[in-house]
């Protein structure tokens, strides 16, 4: 099993953005819409802010994974044109 792949590395960042998302609106449910009953609005922002600080500590190993030495040989047959669009 290989862990460095070029879908490992796209699913990183979007497993980050996944979480910045979450974060944010579970942070905004807690101060708007979620009523202050046993502890949710607080349950709700410790998962946001859980959330908000887990995406770029995935995104930055994400980043570190692909500027590791070695790694350049492994990540050479990526097919750019897919995420590109071209």
């Amino acid at each position: 099993m290989r862990l460095l792949t070029c879908q490992t590395m796209r699913d990183g960042v979007m497993v980050s953005a996944a979480f910045l998302v979450i974060g944010g609106v579970l942070i905004y449910a807690a101060a708007r819409f979620l009523p202050a009953v046993a502890s949710l609005p607080l349950i709700a922002n410790v998962l946001g802010i859980i959330c908000l600080l887990l995406a770029p500590i995935i995104l930055i190993s994400t980043f570190l994974a692909t500027v590791w030495p070695g790694s350049k040989k492994k990540l050479e047959q990526c097919d750019r044109s897919a995420v590109c669009g071209h």
